[in-house]
């Protein structure tokens, strides 16, 4: 019996205000079937995305996964590593990195091109994740920046309730 693979893509932004599209068309121009395509609205710090999840499930051998960049899968060094050996390695998957043609596992699976391959891989998570930090370093030094200006954060807090303390 011959089992046909599937073509999947994978979208994620990491707010759910940001958005999907750019992502969306380039995976319509390749003609990835919309029910094949897994988005997730929330941070690439970890793989702990329900959408990545389900894709995981119904990846099967052979299939071809298509992401935008690396920083879309992930954004930790080590976790990148980890699920582009499980998705290759373990699942038996290929996977089309659309801005980095280098890292197309269906070229080269000889010796000298996944030799290539785990190069630019390494060197693409090592940015992503660099960049993440960048992120967080940038969001840290604009908050204290803001808190420096008098800027409040939150909720205004309400007055606690006379028998509060007594209740407590």
């Amino acid at each position: 019996m011959l089992i046909i693979a599937e073509i999947y893509g994978y979208v994620c932004v990491s707010t759910r205000e940001q958005n999907e599209d750019m992502q969306l068309i380039a995976l319509n121009e390749i003609q990835v079937p919309k029910k094949n395509i897994f988005i997730d609205k929330q941070s690439g710090k970890d793989f702990e995305r329900p959408q990545y999840k389900k894709l995981l499930k119904k990846l099967r051998r052979d299939d071809l996964l298509y992401i935008k960049s690396i920083d879309r899968l992930g954004r930790n060094y080590n976790e990148i590593q980890e699920q582009w050996r499980i998705l290759t390695k373990e699942k038996g998957i290929d996977i089309v990195v659309l801005d980095m043609p280098l890292l197309d596992t269906r070229r080269g699976k000889d010796l000298m091109g996944t030799f290539l391959s785990d190069i630019v891989l390494q060197v693409l998570s090592f940015v992503a994740e660099n960049e993440r930090m960048n992120i967080r370093q940038r969001q840290a030094e604009g908050i204290a920046a803001a808190k420096a200006k008098g800027v409040r954060f939150g909720r205004i807090p309400k007055p606690l309730p006379e028998n509060f303390h007594a209740v407590y």
